[in-house]
């Protein structure tokens, strides 16, 4: 049972979070949608007690109702984050779980909602950094700098082109070199999942996209080569912490092996 007199939500207030869920629980009000939205998940990646306490019931929501799961996968999005909440993420364990389900039930129907929802089950799936970036490859830039001679390169995926280059502001991406898509066949761990289920699920573009992802690229600058995917998880990777004096739980990063294979 939850006690919301504890639950502040982003705006500092204990009292609409649960009105404003028994409202979309019992009519679906777009207005009330809205409201729940920015008291649970704020700008810059704030969230609150009561986004954690709220997760459950929009997991229970997440089956039939679209918002419920693009909500339900913003808040875990920021789980990662210092948010001084990690004993209610760890309290939310078998919604997170449950979640993945639904989540992987939705994606099979190959919905409108395909990018949301898939970017949802990689909050729930603890792929953090994914989860906040990944596009739908029409318009995608990746940031980050070569692991052998620190130049900065821009990494760009999208209907313009798929290719590593030297970001100039007057003349745009110069030096481009093309990118060297992964063999399906040879993916492993965390890409190996995202692309077979995008695949599975007839998602043709996305799929072509996270080979490109997953694969590799040349630096303009030095021509040395590296996996695209590792460089740009190693920078945004969040900072793990550990479990605290109190006994809550720490956020963690990754997906190990049995919750990769949990979501298939």
């Amino acid at each position: 049972m939850v006690d919301w007199a504890q639950m502040r939500d982003c705006w500092f207030e204990v009292d609409r979070v649960p009105e404003l869920l028994e409202q979309v629980e019992r009519d679906d009000d777009p207005d009330a949608w809205k409201e729940l939205g920015w008291r649970l998940v704020l700008e810059h990646d704030l969230v609150s007690p009561a986004s954690f306490a709220a997760l459950p019931r929009l997991v229970r929501l997440a089956p039939r109702r679209a918002q419920a799961r693009a909500l339900a996968g913003e808040i875990l999005e920021r789980a990662a984050g210092h948010h001084g909440c990690d004993h209610l993420v760890a309290g939310c364990a078998d919604a997170i779980a449950q979640f993945r389900e639904v989540l992987n039930r939705h994606l099979r129907s190959r919905p409108t909602d395909y990018l949301v929802s898939f970017r949802a089950l990689l909050s729930a799936a603890e792929e953090y950094h994914w989860a906040a970036v990944l596009g739908d490859f029409k318009d995608d830039f990746y940031p980050l700098d070569c692991p052998h001679c620190g130049v900065e390169i821009t990494i760009a995926i999208g209907d313009y082109g798929r290719y590593s280059a030297i970001r100039d502001w007057d003349l745009g991406d110069v030096r481009r070199r093309g990118l060297r898509p992964a063999v399906a066949e040879r993916l492993t761990g965390t890409g190996k999942w995202m692309h077979e289920t995008a695949v599975r699920d007839g998602q043709v573009a996305l799929a072509d996209g996270i080979s490109h992802l997953f694969g590799h690229a040349e630096c303009p600058s030095c021509a040395s080569v590296f996996n695209v995917a590792d460089e740009y998880t190693s920078a945004n990777r969040p900072v793990l912490r550990q479990a605290g004096s109190d006994g809550s739980s720490a956020a963690t990063y990754g997906m190990s092996h049995s919750r990769i294979a949990a979501a298939t």
